[in-house]
Formats: C-alpha cells, structure tokens, sequence
C-alpha cells in the first residue's frame, strides 16, 4: 500500500503461545475502542460502525464489526470488506469509501477485524489452508459473520459481496474459490490469486513472482476448492497498480486467467475503456454477454487500495497509508455489482443487439475503412480492435488510422443506446492494410537459408527473390539481409534502413 512491506508482513504468532486464542476473545469482547466502535449485541445501532457479537463459534478467532444505514430495507445487499495487514475494520471503515456508497445505495457492510493474536501483523491468513479453506479457521469465521449479517439485517442472502485489499484481497480471492454458493461477487485490491500460496514462503513468492501457471491450472484450484457439482461462479473485479511492488501486477494477470478460465471464457478482454485516475477497464463477458471479470490497472499506482477524496458522486474515501489518490474503486466495484439498481450501472453490455453485416470497405497501406447495418436506438458505436476499443462513430462507418503496412487486424463493433450502456458485440472481420515493411536479417548464411531467407546450391548461398550470390554456404559467412517484399531479400551489408 504504498511502500514496499506492510502490509504483508504475516508472521505468524498464532500458535507460539498455548491458549492464546482464549485470551484474545476474552479481551476483544472488554476492548475499548475508538472512533465511534461501540460492543453491541444483536441490535446494533446505525450511527456507526459497531462491533457485533456472538455470530458463531468463530474458530478464527476474527472480531465482528458492522454497519447499517438508518432506513435500511429488508432485502438489501450486504458487502464485506476486509483490511490488509497493519490495519483494522476502524480504519478501512473510515478511509475506504465504502460507508457512503453503503448509505446512497442502501445495503449492510460487514467489516471483519483480526489482531496480533492471529497474525504478527494483524494480518489475514490467506496463505494458511488452515484459515483460508471452506469450513475451517478464519474463513468458517466470515461465513458465520456473513449468516449472522443476513439474520441480523434482513439482507438478501443471494446478493452478498466480498471485497479485500493487499492480505484482504488474498483472503477475498480464497473466500470467493471456497464459498461461491455464498458471495455473488468479489473485488480484489491488490491481491493474489486464489490458492496461490498454502505456506510464508510461497506467499512471498507469489506476491513478488507469481507462479506462472495456465489459466486451466489456476481455475482449477477454484475448483477444487469449491463445493463438487459448483456450477454457478461469483463475478470479480481485479483492481492493481503497475508500480506496486509488493504484490507485483503479474498477480493481476493470474487472478484475470484464473477467474476467466473458472467462467468458461477467454482471456481475450471483450472491450477496454479508460476511466479517470489513469485506469485502464478491461471487461471480460460471459457467454450471455454480461461482465464476468473485470481488471482495472491504474497506472502509475503503488500498493494500497485506489481512493478519490472529494464531495462529486464518483469519489470516495480519504488518502493515506496505503489509500492512494487515483480513482474510487469502492464506486467502480459497487455499479459492477450493480448496488446501485439497474439505472445506474457501470458502463456495460446494454440491450442493444449486435450490429450486422460488418465489413472491410477498404484497406491503404495505413488505414482500414468498415461499414455495418444500423442498430435501432443506437446513439453511437464503438468499434474494437483484438477486443481494444479504438474510437466512437455516430454513423454506421469507420475509419482506423494510423496502421503499420502489411498487417492484419481483427475488428468488432457494438451499439451504444441513450443511456451509454453497450450492446452486443459484432462478429469479427479480418483487414489486412496493403504495402510492406521492410526488415533487416544479420546472420550467418547457413541461418540465412534454414530461415528461409536465402537458398543453397552447390555449396553456396543465393538471397531469396533477388538470387544475389552470398558466398559459402556456412556459419562463417555472415551478410545482412533485408526483405522488401513478401519472399524478397537483397543484400544490404553496407547498411540497412529497415
């Protein structure tokens, strides 16, 4: 979050001390605490946040803390957030932005709290089987939070949400892999992907080098982790910064292969989009053309958790140690899941249908020119490029610049209605700009003609096309080649301006 350790610092203390897990519930039930956390029973109060006891037998030894909005209406969504490492459920409450989205919107935010008992760092155990596996330690612990929530508060049972930063996060992604009957959503904030680490030194690993495994491989640690027969997948957003250096962005790469191979789809994104703080949206849709995963990689961004202070309806959150002023993720996170109600969703696959009859106009050595059927109550279209979006046309034609020659792209198109909402994407057309591009080849002739750059003939070697005389056919004899046409080569030893 910002700087380099905290808070992934996880030694465990746990289990140095025998009985240390009686003391700590003993204490945290006569914890006096600040910022407005006040120890209640079943009914707690809606003018804070607010510690919540007796949810369960808690074998993970986790604090409960809540808030409801005043009015709350029975039926409502309930989000858990969990802290990363060094923090508390006071401090996401506070710094996290989720408070007043959880007051626009109208749903339960649960705010689980670990200590030093637990973890040296008062970090969640995401790296501990022990604590991370269905029905065991502190995620059996967040399930009973998650029951006693929806008793307590009247929540929806099938719109429950989780969402996590750096350990937080770790733990979301376990949570999500090993209850996906119980969370219809998830959000990891500078996190990892589920199961990636089941001892301290393979999370090390994984948060500086992540295991490159295959998007089947990460899915099916999901899987496995999920009750037998699961068929029906929590939809995830993946928030990381470029600069983080504690949990290197690879692990959003894993957790994108990871989620979409759980989902049964590519790892392709269906559109892209860029949103404020220098964040880059990445979308990936389900087979009913609906958003599964979604990836936003801020740019420039450390380790913590994305924040916007400020009163406009899309900020959020205060800044410091590890709440960093780019952009509201918790805004972002709460219209994907679409807390908000239908009206006011992110940007997404609306009900347009897909636009017909895409078509290659024309193609320069420079530019593509495409042409489609209109859309009834189109406003607009975007038009993608390998699943990019690369402009906006107010008309059923499109032209795309600035190509390299001799290359060829792969473009849809979709239909935007009035409300900026999406529709389905085309089917894809293939354009290939006209020219070449020259390039340059030094290497030994023996290279030269195994490339298929050159031909031998009686022991000696003769460029491509051209037929020019190269010398022996050998390692020793090196020219520089360059191709000016498909299958044509010409020496060019004194200098090559590919």
């Amino acid at each position: 979050m910002g700087q380099p350790h905290p808070p992934f610092r996880f030694a465990r203390s746990r289990r140095l001390v025998g009985g240390i897990r009686r003391w700590a519930t003993a204490a945290a039930g006569a914890l006096a605490l600040t910022g407005g956390l006040v120890a209640v029973g079943p009914q707690a109060s809606a003018a804070g946040l607010t510690q919540v006891t007796g949810f369960g037998s808690n074998p993970g030894n986790l604090s409960m803390y809540a808030y409801a909005p005043d009015a709350l209406p029975a039926g409502a969504p309930l989000v858990v957030a969990l802290h990363g490492c060094t923090q508390s459920a006071s401090d996401y409450y506070a710094n996290s932005g989720w408070p007043k989205f959880a007051d626009q919107y109208k749903f339960a935010l649960v705010l689980p709290q670990t200590t030093s008992a637990n973890n040296q760092n008062s970090c969640f155990n995401w790296f501990d089987s022990g604590d991370s596996t269905r029905g065991q330690g502190e995620a059996l612990s967040i399930k009973q939070m998650v029951d006693k929530a929806v008793s307590q508060y009247g929540s929806d049972s099938r719109r429950v949400y989780i969402t996590g930063l750096s350990a937080g996060a770790g733990m979301t992604a376990n949570m999500l892999a090993a209850y996906p009957d119980v969370f219809a959503g998830g959000s990891i904030d500078s996190g990892l992907p589920a199961s990636c680490a089941t001892s301290v030194s393979a999370a090390y690993t994984c948060m500086y080098s992540p295991p490159n495994r295959t998007p089947a491989q990460w899915g099916d640690l999901v899987r496995s982790a999920a009750p037998a027969g699961t068929t029906t997948w929590p939809r995830v957003a993946i928030w990381q910064g470029t600069a983080d250096t504690t949990v290197v962005p690879a692990n959003a790469t894993e957790l994108r292969d990871q989620w979409t191979n759980v989902w049964g789809i590519g790892q392709t994104p269906t559109r892209t989009e860029s949103l404020s703080g220098g964040t880059t949206l990445s979308e990936y849709d389900d087979v009913s053309g609906k958003p599964a995963v979604r990836v936003y990689s801020i740019s420039g961004m450390k380790h913590g958790l994305a924040v916007d202070p400020g009163a406009g309806p899309e900020q959020c959150g205060t800044t410091g140690t590890y709440y960093l002023d780019t952009i509201c993720s918790s805004y972002h996170t709460a219209r994907f899941w679409g807390l908000d109600g239908d009206a006011g969703q992110e940007p997404g696959p609306g009900s347009l249908p897909a636009p017909t009859g895409l078509a290659v106009t024309s193609a320069t050595d420079t530019t593509v020119s495409l042409s489609w059927t209109a859309v009834a109550g189109a406003t607009s279209y975007e038009v993608y490029r390998a699943g990019t979006k690369v402009g906006t046309a107010s008309s059923t034609a499109y032209t795309d610049t600035g190509l390299a020659t001799g290359t060829s792209y792969g473009y849809t198109v979709a239909a935007v209605d009035a409300s900026g909402a999406t529709g389905a994407v085309s089917a894809a057309v293939t354009a290939t700009t006209t020219g070449f591009t020259p390039t340059c080849h030094t290497a030994g002739n023996y290279d030269h003609v195994a490339a298929g750059r050159a031909t031998q003939s009686g022991g000696y070697t003769y460029a491509t096309g051209s037929g020019q005389a190269m010398g022996l056919w050998n390692t020793f004899t090196t020219h520089t080649l360059k191709q000016t046409a498909p299958g044509y080569y010409v020496v060019a030893d004194s200098g090559c301006s590919a």
